[in-house]
């Protein structure tokens, strides 16, 4: 009988086993975003854009992917916010951010950073990208140079060559991406109604990437980490290896077994990358000034 109850249970261990799924096949979503110190908007050409400000410090600012809004930084807001001012923003047309007239872009939405930024009267901040985030981080190193201390970019490329080919139904954590983005859109928006809208809104950007330049990415000044998950479901993470050496001071980090999702499904590593990096000393001259 002890054997019997023994081989059962190996049994259904081995199914149990059999029937999981890696890591970068599952998507846990984050938990609640703790309560901000403050929070407000930002007027940019008619477009609402929202802030919200965790902790004291140097100042880094979270950069969330498309569709998405900030509160999907809700894994790693508490373990920056215990060294850092971290300010969120919700992108043109997310979350708790409106849209004006005229179409979207990386341009526009760095400058609405830029906008944000001015308003809370910093002169420098971190930056830190996911997805079309780091799109929009990258813009920020090229074009405001003297107003980026870092760069933190995750799963992101610089042009179509980056990107996986894709045909058929999207990947399962894709689709509870997209599920979890309508879900909070709909409790989020001044506008709950234009969740479809907002896809149309994005399509133009997502099939017709500007991307950047190789001398582009070599002009960046700020000290960099390019980093993804080995499973990344649309980016191609040779691409991500090749920008942190064009990039001055890359740096090149793979969350094993994770995705595009890894901030989410490997919180704990992806949070002490962010940190360290984020701590880690900038370089200086003969003179001792911190250079970006």
């Amino acid at each position: 009988m002890g054997r019997r109850l023994v081989l059962a249970g190996l049994l259904a261990l081995s199914a149990t086993t059999a029937d999981a799924k890696p890591r970068w096949q599952e998507l846990p979503l984050p938990p609640a975003m703790p309560a901000p110190t403050t929070r407000g908007e930002v007027d940019v050409s008619g477009a609402h854009i929202y802030y919200a400000i965790y902790g004291q410090g140097d100042p880094v600012i979270l950069l969330h992917g498309g569709l998405g809004n900030s509160d999907h930084w809700s894994n790693q807001v508490p373990a920056l916010a215990d060294k850092f001012q971290v300010i969120v923003i919700d992108s043109r047309g997310h979350g708790r951010s409106t849209r004006a007239k005229g179409p979207i872009s990386y341009d526009v939405m760095a400058s609405d950073v830029i906008a944000v930024m001015d308003h809370l009267q910093l002169e420098r901040a971190s930056m830190v990208g996911w997805s079309d985030g780091g799109e929009v981080a990258l813009k920020l190193g090229i074009q405001y140079p003297d107003r980026v201390e870092k760069l933190f970019v995750f799963g992101s490329n610089y042009d179509v060559n980056g990107s996986k080919k894709r045909s058929g139904t999207p990947p399962q954590t894709f689709m509870a991406y997209a599920a979890k983005c309508k879900t909070d859109y709909l409790r989020m928006s001044k506008t709950p109604r234009a969740y479809d809208t907002l896809v149309d809104y994005l399509l133009p950007i997502w099939r017709n990437p500007m991307g950047f330049t190789k001398d582009q990415l070599k002009s960046i000044q700020a000290p960099t980490m390019v980093a993804d998950g080995d499973h990344d479901e649309v980016i191609v993470l040779d691409q991500v290896e090749e920008m942190s050496h064009l990039i001055p001071n890359g740096q090149f980090k793979v969350f094993t077994d994770a995705s595009h999702f890894a901030l989410w499904q490997v919180p704990a590593e992806f949070n002490k990358t962010l940190v360290e990096f984020l701590s880690s000393p900038l370089p200086t001259t003969s003179g001792g000034r911190a250079q970006p």
